[in-house]
């Protein structure tokens, strides 16, 4: 709908602009895998394809965001039918696969090297690392380079110790991509494990090697080791906030932006915080985003530096002397910060506290935005939603309504943005001399003193009526809001809510398999089986739907007014 409301929008885009637009409905659609080709239908390659292919390469990227992970055989051979038949490099960047990379083109192999990484992430397919790493020595192309490095990292996902050899090896001329290489790789093998020995190794590579690039890899990757403590991550990035180095700052940003995601850990807010006053654009880039990753599905009374966040995010985006890298990581922050319509949580780790392959993948090739925007629209494989559906053994939706033992304003939504109201210009007193002041004050002491108007005494009924008012006002403020609320199956419930949750003590047919503690999809039992069954109404969901469905009851029309005569004449 949003598309279909700013059509002029996409048309005025051009170039990479026209791409990453279009690939911004994978992100709108996540999910809608059944309705996937008629919503991209205006933008995917046809017949006559746009000399550049911008348009249709974005249409392919959103095609793939949208079955993100739940790929089949007939989404598989629509894509390499059109990688067959592609012509340009931003289709072929838009959906690539492996041997494009060997036809030596920088933006598609770029692609490529990604795409290999992503289908055999965690693999450890050696015939795979080989074929990657003699082409990263063979090529002269940064773009292809970096594209095999981050598929050669993603290959090492969750091995652990088995990934020594590829973190061991050198590429031998090429010393810096190796170093990159070893830094990725050991990110990814050992995200979420918390080994000391591996952080202190990365340490000493952020302390030696003299290029900022490997510096600021290293740094990040321990972001990644340490996610799921974020106490630990603090204390062994607190020291590298203060370097002279900005990649190793934006670094350490960025790692405790992913350590701390989605938990609102103060301390970590008050680190993040005096980085958006650093002297390098890229390091307030960096505290933005990972500033967005913290405080992410909070609000004032969870965190109360939430609010003059976003009153930085939207001076920061409405500045015209605002640098534009700083700029773009203010726009990133805004839509990680309202992702999913605020319905949706980041953390690289499942609800049982295990490293989740599609978040923690999907952080790392956001992070490589540094080298490529349109690698930013990886970030929604790390959101989750945070919701509380209940299903009974026909996994169906019945009526349950379940308790929440604090106020319901405390984890509501945001307000929304209100628009500037205009301000009314105040009327300036004319300046007046001094002589004449002079003259109106001796004018005045001539004059006499007003006589004094009668005034009724109050009677008893006024005296009445004030104090009913005061004892309104008394009881109003008295009113205070209930301690505890209801809340309906299915329900959001953000993730510091959940531990307030609880069934009712009385009158509930149905009691949890499991905690409902734990969020998202519960199993339920019902307590009485003679009773009746109440189910939810299901609901249509948003976008485009099926032909099929418009003539069902569900998509009700709603009448027109009645036609009615109006005169400005009564006005």
């Amino acid at each position: 709908m949003m598309f279909l409301e700013n059509l002029d929008w996409i048309s005025k885009a051009t170039n990479w602009n026209k791409f990453n637009a279009v690939a911004s409905l994978g992100l709108i659609h996540k999910g809608h895998e059944r309705e996937a080709r008629k919503i991209l239908d205006p933008y995917l390659p046809r017949g006559d394809v746009d000399p550049y292919g911008f348009k249709e390469g974005g249409s392919l990227y959103a095609y793939g965001l949208i079955h993100a992970n739940h790929g089949n055989q007939s989404v598989i051979n629509y894509l390499t039918d059109q990688l067959n038949k592609a012509t340009t490099s931003a289709v072929r960047h838009g959906g690539c696969w492996e041997c494009l990379y060997s036809q030596n083109e920088a933006v598609s192999g770029e692609g490529a090297g990604i795409a290999m990484g992503l289908v055999l992430a965690g693999s450890m397919n050696q015939s795979a690392f080989d074929e990657m790493r003699s082409y990263i020595l063979d090529t002269q192309h940064d773009k292809i380079q970096r594209g095999l490095r981050t598929g050669i990292a993603m290959l090492a996902y969750g091995m652990l110790e088995k990934a020594e050899p590829f973190i061991g090896l050198k590429f031998l001329k090429v010393s810096i991509q190796s170093q990159l290489c070893a830094n990725c790789c050991i990110a990814m093998a050992y995200a979420g494990s918390g080994n000391a020995e591996v952080v202190k190794r990365l340490l000493e590579k952020v302390a030696a090697d003299p290029s900022s690039d490997v510096k600021r890899f290293a740094t990040i990757a321990i972001g990644f080791v340490l996610s799921g403590n974020p106490e630990l991550c603090l204390s062994h990035t607190g020291m590298l906030f203060e370097h002279f180095n900005g990649h190793i700052r934006y670094g350490a940003a960025i790692a405790l932006g992913i350590a701390c995601a989605g938990s609102g850990y103060k301390e970590s807010v008050s680190r993040l915080e005096p980085l958006l006053q650093a002297k390098e654009n890229f390091v307030r880039q960096g505290a933005l985003i990972a500033l967005s990753f913290v405080l992410i599905q909070h609000t004032e009374s969870t965190c109360s530096n939430v609010v003059e966040f976003r009153k930085t995010i939207t001076k920061t985006i409405t500045e015209k002397s605002e640098d534009t890298i700083t700029k773009f990581g203010a726009i990133v922050a805004q839509g990680i910060l309202d992702a999913g319509g605020r319905n949706v949580t980041l953390s690289l780790h499942n609800r049982d506290g295990q490293p989740d392959m599609p978040s923690v993948l999907g952080t790392f090739v956001f992070l490589q935005h540094w080298y490529w925007h349109s690698l930013t629209h990886f970030i929604s494989l790390a959101f989750q939603p945070t919701c509380l559906i209940g299903l009974n053994k026909g996994l169906k939706m019945p009526k349950i309504v379940f308790r929440c033992n604090t106020k319901a304003s405390y984890f509501a939504y945001p307000p929304p943005l209100e628009d500037k109201k205009k301000v009314e210009v105040e009327k300036v007193e004319v300046a007046v001399l001094s002589t004449t002041n002079k003259k109106k004050g001796g004018e005045k002491k001539k004059e006499q003193e007003p006589e004094k108007m009668e005034v009724d005494e109050p009677t008893d009924e006024t005296h009445s009526d004030d104090k009913e008012k005061s004892d309104e006002r008394v009881n109003k403020e008295a009113v205070q809001e209930p301690s505890f609320h209801n809340i309906s199956n299915p329900a959001r419930v953000v993730r510091l809510q959940l531990r307030k949750l609880s069934m009712p003590t009385e009158g509930s047919q149905y009691t949890p398999i499991k905690s409902i503690t734990r969020g998202g999809i519960i199993m339920f039992e019902r307590l009485n089986e003679d009773e009746e069954e109440e189910l939810v109404e299901a609901a249509i969901a948003g976008g485009i739907s099926s032909d099929s469905g418009d003539s069902k009851d569900g998509m009700k029309t709603v009448a027109p007014h009645e036609p009615f005569n109006f005169s400005l004449l009564n006005y």
